[in-house]
């Protein structure tokens, strides 16, 4: 960890004075058309236990006969983080009055030019750079589709005064979030569960999201963004194991393109007499990834018949389809994966049903579980019976057909139908009732992660998921406590321009996630020929390496280049979580014609990895590295990995920008290590 950014005592300051303070605590209510701030005025009680290097302590405090109020709260002493969730639960046998307005965090922050730096989300918007000067006015954030990181990013560093403050919210739902400037004061006023204005009925439980602040001294937002990428590696990221062994990076490939077979999407094509010539190329050209990818259409449409094409409109049964994989021939390649030291990922998408009478009808399924009235609806995981069903279903697949990593995808906006729901609810009850179906239904598919996570815990299984809805759209810093996104963006599936602009910018937040590995022009295109060049192979190094060929079937596959690609990667893995900085402005995933460098380093080993990259149209053959993070008072080992030279650097001249790369070819890489001596 780069300890230039830490600041300790501030966070032990806003913690102790502000988020555990009934009197300041950050967040605020309407209830009954009164306007709360804090548990002051219901005389809280409060617990305190510590543990693990965190304090953690409760409020609870009675509102009413009817409406009990919990916060809990979180401080991590190291990094002096901070964090709070908000409860509200009906304790009495009336309905609670009306409960609005919430706003998860509505707090002043201190210290004069303010600055908004960040990145938007995925779809539309592609993870793109921003950095809003306050001054100029506020700026305003919402998102209302229900899958939480697209288009927009619940993730903020304000930079205010001589510090800032790294802000997320964790909600996989809709939410907001406004920064108003004025007087030396930043304003930041931000909720979740945008449309909630609803009574809570007897023994009902509701949550804001969660939300993280991190402190940090100076305005420097590589400091500060490696002071979160450090906390989130110890705090945030889920374990790997039941054992609670850290998580390292791995890489995985899909059998899907090398059935020979047609392929709309996913593992469609993939059958119990595909798989086999496939495990045996990898093994025999030594490129076995961690963990064999089984993506969606593997399953019978809701009637129990087989899929040919049609993945999207056909879930719900979560059974094995048989024509394709009959007795237990999945199993048995999934075994013969184990065998050779790979694990298995399957796809599941649960939030979304189709052809509900047909499921009604063969699984045990019922109506009032969906919400629509279409042929693709909505999975009411807020409702305690659905969700043990859907659990059930997913569970016993995995352990029937020896699955070890849940992979989950989701592929609708459900913060359009949950209205719906509410609607009928607030009809039969004639009481207000908007945002409760969508904040069930968020903490229901939290719990169902929760399940999934226990049952592999008990069963041997990978104690963590893979987090992705349409690519990067479930993100939040909650799921994230659970999940990795495996894969960031399904827009990543195509260049290398379009990798290189995201990974300059997500790593700050998310240093944990992968991206495809080839380079084609369309997303579901397999690539060609020789396979993935040196250049985009190295544009896509994350803790996460995705790779997928038809192995068998592209008789052009340079096997030599691969495996090459694939153990350079293995040399670098290691350093890929560590600090991180950007060495060049962040580019749109147009913008050819410049260079891209980044630089990964582990301040405590002194190893450290650039990556340079002179793009398509860069007419520039020269670029000259600055590494701001080595230290001027040691020397380094400098080595070029494509040529094999070495020289020894000072760490003074590094910094200042000694260490020229020149790069005779448009598209073409540099990769240097460096080992501090």
């Amino acid at each position: 960890m780069n300890k230039n950014a830490l600041n300790v005592k501030a966070g032990r300051r806003l913690f102790y004075e502000v988020v555990a303070n009934p009197a300041q605590m950050p967040f605020s209510f309407n209830y009954d058309g009164k306007t709360f701030r804090g548990l002051e005025s219901f005389a809280p009680r409060k617990m305190t236990v510590g543990s693990g290097g965190a304090t953690n302590v409760i409020f609870d405090a009675k509102v009413d006969e009817n409406l009990s109020i919990r916060v809990d709260a979180t401080f991590v002493h190291e990094f002096g983080q901070s964090e709070y969730t908000v409860f509200f639960e009906n304790t009495g046998k009336k309905p609670t009055g009306v409960i609005s307005a919430v706003r998860c965090l509505d707090m002043v922050f201190e210290g004069k030019n303010p600055l908004l730096r960040g990145n938007m989300g995925d779809h539309d918007n592609w993870y793109a750079d921003y950095v809003h000067d306050l001054a100029n006015g506020d700026q305003y954030f919402r998102s209302d589709g229900g899958r939480a990181t697209h288009i927009v990013f619940p993730y903020f560093d304000l930079v205010h005064g001589n510090g800032g403050t790294m802000i997320a919210l964790g909600w996989a739902g809709t939410w907001e979030a406004l920064f108003s400037p004025g007087d030396g004061k930043t304003r930041v006023s931000a909720g979740t569960d945008n449309s909630l204005n609803t009574v809570l009925l007897p023994g009902e439980k509701i949550r804001t999201g969660l939300v993280v602040l991190l402190p940090y001294k100076g305005r420097n937002r590589d400091d500060a963004s490696n002071l979160w990428r450090a906390w989130f590696m110890k705090y945030n990221l889920p374990k790997a194991d039941a054992a609670g062994d850290p998580l390292k990076p791995l890489s995985t490939a899909c059998f899907a393109n090398d059935t020979g077979l047609p392929n709309s999407d996913g593992s469609i094509s993939e059958r119990y007499f595909t798989w086999k010539p496939t495990l045996d190329k990898v093994v025999s050209k030594k490129i076995v990834p961690d963990f064999r990818w089984f993506d969606a259409g593997w399953y019978s449409d809701p009637s129990g018949k087989t899929v040919e094409a049609d993945w999207w409109s056909t879930v719900g049964s979560w059974e094995l389809d048989r024509e394709k994989w009959p007795e237990n021939t999945f199993a048995e390649s999934n075994e013969a994966c184990h065998r050779v030291g790979m694990k298995v990922l399957c796809w599941f998408e649960p939030e979304r049903v189709t052809n509900v009478p047909e499921l009604v009808k063969n699984y045990g399924y019922k109506e009032e579980w969906s919400i629509g009235t279409g042929p693709v609806r909505t999975n009411n995981l807020g409702n305690p019976d659905c969700l043990k069903w859907t659990l059930g279903r997913v569970t016993k697949m995995m352990l029937d057909h020896k699955v070890d990593m849940y992979r989950e995808d989701n592929n609708s906006d459900p913060g359009f139908a949950w209205p719906y729901r509410d609607g009928i609810e607030a009809q039969q009850l004639g009481l207000p009732r908007s945002g409760i179906t969508e904040n069930k239904c968020i903490c229901g598919h939290y719990a169902l992660w929760d399940g999934i996570i226990d049952f592999c815990r008990q069963n041997g299984k990978c104690t963590f998921v893979d987090s992705c809805a349409s690519g990067g759209g479930r993100n939040d810093i909650e799921s994230m406590r659970r999940g990795i996104p495996l894969m960031r963006s399904d827009f990543d599936r195509t260049t290398s321009s379009m990798r290189l602009s995201q990974t300059s910018t997500l790593c700050r937040w998310l240093p944990f996630h992968g991206s495809s590995t080839k380079e084609t022009e369309h997303q579901l295109d397999a690539s060609k020929g020789a396979g993935s060049s040196v250049y985009v192979a190295r544009a896509s190094y994350l803790p996460v390496y995705n790779f997928g060929e038809a192995f068998t079937h592209n008789k052009a596959l340079d096997f030599d280049l691969m495996r090459r690609n694939l153990n350079e990667w293995k040399s670098v893995r290691h350093l890929l979580t560590k600090d991180m900085y950007v060495l060049t402005p962040w580019r749109h995933n147009l913008d050819r014609g410049h260079w891209t460098a980044f630089a990964y380093d582990d301040p405590d080993t002194g190893e450290s990895v650039l990556l340079a990259f002179r793009m398509e149209d860069a007419a520039s053959e020269a670029f000259t590295a600055v590494l701001p993070f080595a230290d001027p008072a040691a020397s380094y080992e400098v080595e070029n990995a494509d040529t094999g030279e070495k020289a020894v650097m000072s760490g003074k001249a590094l910094c200042e920008g000694a260490l020229e790369i020149v790069l005779r070819e448009p598209k073409s890489s540099a990769l240097f290590r460096l080992k501090r001596l």
